[in-house]
């Protein structure tokens, strides 16, 4: 489902080179890259320092998500692969992950869509990008399950039900609401604890 507030589709600039992940990470071998990227669209989205509402609520995710999913099946700020064309120009990185198998299955591979329950987003200054950009790379990939807290809003908005490529299923929750995650809904949360 599109995001009404959003243009659906992303302007596009003529003349513009979309460096191929494979590229960027040449690149990050030789080290012609400093600090940490993420690159999205063929672009590199600089993943600078966090502040600390952002740190503080990703404190309380993992340890919420370490309770109900184990913390060996927790990854932060760590790349995942997309695939097809998705996977050619984009290696999102998001906050916090839930992979399927425990952590030392990733030894020597990035997990892909097959291996995510649930990937988050923590959103205090990047919400377009991540409820159209990041929503429509996730929902392509068939990622089951999709959320993005939204610090500034106190909402946490979840996607769930990916079908051709869109989310059929977004709702938006307030702080004072409770939810429950679809791989665990005997473990619920209420959002607020999130929250700093």
């Amino acid at each position: 489902m599109s995001n009404p507030l959003f243009a659906s589709e992303p302007e596009r600039f003529p003349n513009r080179y979309r460096l191929p992940v494979e590229a960027y990470n040449r690149l990050q071998e030789l080290g012609f890259l400093e600090g940490r990227f993420e690159i999205l669209d063929g672009e590199l989205i600089s993943k600078k320092g966090q502040n600390p509402p952002h740190s503080s609520t990703l404190t309380r995710l993992l340890l919420i998500l370490a309770t109900v999913f184990g913390a060996s099946h927790l990854r932060m700020q760590s790349p995942i692969v997309l695939p097809g064309m998705d996977g050619i120009y984009n290696e999102p990185e998001p906050d916090a992950a839930v992979t399927r198998e425990p952590e030392n299955a990733y030894n020597h591979r990035h997990p892909g869509p097959a291996d995510l329950l649930l990937v988050v987003e923590i959103s205090d200054t990047t919400l377009r990008t991540d409820l159209v950009v990041k929503a429509g790379l996730y929902a392509r990939a068939g990622i089951a399950e999709y959320y993005v807290l939204d610090l500034n809003a106190r909402q946490l908005h979840i996607h769930r039900a990916p079908i051709d490529g869109e989310y059929t299923l977004v709702t938006v929750h307030a702080d004072t609401e409770t939810f429950s995650f679809a791989a665990h809904t005997e473990s619920p949360v209420t959002i607020a604890d999130l929250l700093p």
